[in-house]
């Protein structure tokens, strides 16, 4: 009885189910060269949404798309001014900060993404900086957090693009994200959200490659692995580059 019993719960139960939308991702380039000439690139993030079944007859569909560059801690100091003199009077070291981040939206940000959606992928830029913890001194250690926020936007290394990813037919979509000069080398998570009424339903994640080639790639890594050499190759190049100024002023004022 219990042999037939199992048997049938386990006839009877249904199989599990497949995601319904999935999403097919392409970008212009997955490698980004930092060059002496090099002033910042554009990538374009497009893909498609593949599906076993017709478009839900629901909220519609909304992309969000993030870029972030390697993160390190950042220590961040707050000044005051005590006798005339801007002092170092407070500091944190904010544990986690992506050196580079672009959130870009098809929707304003609050309508494509729940904030309990954005608490759990870690979507927004605050959401992308992490703090364990501050001095029980320190007062409003949030704002520390924030001046990194501040900072960053100001230099173009953070920023939010609402309305910024065309969607085509709920199937089709498209955004460009701009990268700045300032870049340091490491790999860029590219990430990929597909969701409805604010809760992510399905996404991807990549890569984008950014490093040094050629000269700077070489020094980087002189500097890095022998930088006595570094040092010497340095002081040489500013000993040659005095002396080449000093003779070609001598030569001028001869004339």
């Amino acid at each position: 009885m219990w042999r037939a019993l199992f048997a049938l719960l386990f006839v009877a139960a249904p199989p599990a189910l497949a995601m319904e939308e999935e999403i097919v991702l392409g970008l212009s380039q997955d490698r980004v060269a930092i060059t002496s000439t090099f002033d910042g690139s554009d990538i374009l993030v497009f893909g498609a949404v593949k599906r076993e079944a017709p478009i839900p007859d629901a909220e519609p569909l909304e992309v969000v798309i993030t870029v972030s560059g390697p993160s390190e801690p950042v220590m961040v100091r707050r000044k005051e001014k005590k006798f005339g003199i801007w002092v170092n009077v407070d500091s944190i070291l904010v544990d986690s900060a992506p050196s580079f981040y672009a959130v870009a939206t098809s929707a304003p940000f609050n309508e494509a993404i729940s904030h309990t959606d954005d608490l759990r992928y870690k979507v927004s830029v605050p959401q992308a900086i992490r703090s364990v913890g501050a001095d029980m001194k320190v007062q409003d250690a949030q704002q520390f957090s924030q001046a990194v926020i501040r900072i960053r936007e100001a230099e173009g290394l953070y920023s939010l693009r609402e309305d910024t990813v065309a969607v085509d037919q709920q199937t089709l979509f498209r955004t460009s994200i701009s990268m700045p000069a300032n870049l340091i080398e490491g790999d860029y998570k590219t990430r990929i959200f597909l969701t409805r009424g604010g809760k992510v339903v399905s996404q991807i994640v990549t890569d984008i490659d950014v490093r040094k080639v050629g000269l700077e790639r070489f020094l980087f890594n002189l500097s890095r692995q022998q930088p006595a050499i570094y040092g010497l190759m340095s002081l040489a190049i500013a000993i040659f580059a005095g002396w080449g100024a000093s003779a070609a002023f001598t030569v001028l004022r001869n004339r």
